[in-house]
């Protein structure tokens, strides 16, 4: 059930950690060594203002502190990106200090990722921003380098994010939508939104009707206690209801914490606690359950 996607000791799981905002100047763009990507995911952050739409208790966002830009410079994040992609596709980034130490096998550009400081639906213009950075790949990364929406699904409904989810599906795009919970209270325990549970479950049938999505779930320990079997159980039935409707779901990630939370009492999983979860899923909707620890 589970892969071994972190491998070369210490400090590639140091590798894992480094999800700043920032790299060198940047405002917008970033590079990581990604875990579940298994390779280098330039992020693209869409949320500079560090407004998001869900709360979640273990975002690893400070939001206690006030966001150094609160506005898209849509002519910047588009330099940026191309210089990152540039330096990544030709390996120069590996030259760099911070990521000299990458293992021969994660030395690969595997995906420009939308996510960053909050819900990337919910910038104004996403069709329109999705539909640039198109641009920028075709020009200067490989044809098999992805397009992956990191998101909560709780905006795909509107029309411009429809838009832009096709223009995604035409550039080697994926969709990595969040599902936590099972149940509708252990959604607003950990997620914290007045959006409802429903409308998430609604938007990721539609999604999933139109393409093949990717399920990634974080699980925790929340004030020392891990989810429980009938949570889990029912986590299962929400995906089972989305492929009993003729819906796709083509990977389940399953992985805890792994960065210093919102709140102090969330803390990560047992690495087997995480794997134990992955094979329920596995067992109970028969989909491809990936754990990552």
């Amino acid at each position: 059930m589970s892969d071994s996607p972190i491998e070369g000791g210490e400090s590639s799981r140091l590798l894992f950690q480094l999800h700043e905002r920032r790299f060198e100047q940047n405002r917008f763009v970033y590079p990581v060594v990604s875990r579940r990507s298994r390779g280098v995911s330039v992020g693209v952050n869409l949320n500079p203002d560090k407004i998001c739409n869900f709360d979640c208790i273990y975002c690893q966002v400070n939001r206690t502190t006030p966001a150094e830009q609160t506005f898209v410079e849509m002519d910047r994040l588009l330099d940026e990106l191309r210089e990152i992609c540039r330096v990544t596709q030709s390996g120069e980034l590996f030259e760099h200090p911070k990521f000299a130490a990458t293992p021969p096998h994660l030395r690969r550009f595997n995906d420009i990722a939308f996510s960053g400081d909050g819900e990337p639906t919910t910038y104004r213009n996403f069709d329109e921003i999705i539909a640039a950075c198109a641009e920028v790949r075709a020009q200067f990364a490989n044809p098999d380098v992805k397009m992956v929406l990191i998101t909560n699904a709780s905006m795909f409904h509107r029309p411009h994010v429809q838009r832009g989810l096709v223009i995604l599906d035409q550039n080697h795009g994926e969709i990595w939508a969040k599902l936590d919970a099972g149940t509708e209270d252990y959604f607003k325990l950990i997620e914290r939104t007045s959006i409802p549970f429903q409308q998430i479950l609604d938007n990721l049938l539609l999604a999933a009707l139109q393409r093949p999505i990717v399920i990634q779930s974080l699980f925790m320990k929340v004030h020392g206690e891990g989810p429980s079997d009938h949570e889990i159980m029912e986590f299962a039935g929400r995906l089972n209801h989305i492929i009993s409707r003729g819906g796709k779901i083509s990977l389940v990630q399953i992985y805890t914490v792994a960065r210093t939370p919102a709140e102090s009492w969330v803390t990560p999983l047992e690495q087997s606690a995480v794997e134990r979860i992955a094979s329920l899923v596995q067992t109970e909707t028969a989909l491809t359950a990936t754990a990552f620890v």
